[in-house]
């Protein structure tokens, strides 16, 4: 049988942002909050964020499309800022709890 696990609004609120503000794909927000996609998908849905559920990423490689490429680079420079802010805020936690003295 399947887990239902319920999540506080909240949480689902921040889920959809993942989406929504911080550029995240919809695939890319469910793995890294360890949810099922449907239940994001359907979270976005309930709130009007997405027309359908069943969004289709384009195929970046079977393309030759320029502005796709673009896109797609566009897309992962921004993933590669977002990965690079959270890696110094990580180090910056890291500093201050190695200097915690018990």
């Amino acid at each position: 049988m399947g887990q239902n696990k319920r999540h506080s609004q909240a949480f689902q609120d921040q889920a959809c942002k993942l989406v929504t503000e911080q550029g995240y794909t919809q695939k890319q927000a469910a793995e890294q909050l360890g949810i099922h996609l449907g239940t994001l998908r359907n979270w976005l849905k309930k709130r009007g964020l997405v027309e359908s559920p069943a969004v289709v990423e384009p195929d970046y490689l079977a393309s030759d499309d320029p502005k796709l490429l673009k896109a797609r680079i566009a897309e992962l420079e921004k993933q590669l800022r977002r990965t690079e802010t959270e890696r110094e805020i990580l180090k910056k936690a890291t500093a201050y709890f190695a200097n915690l003295k018990p």
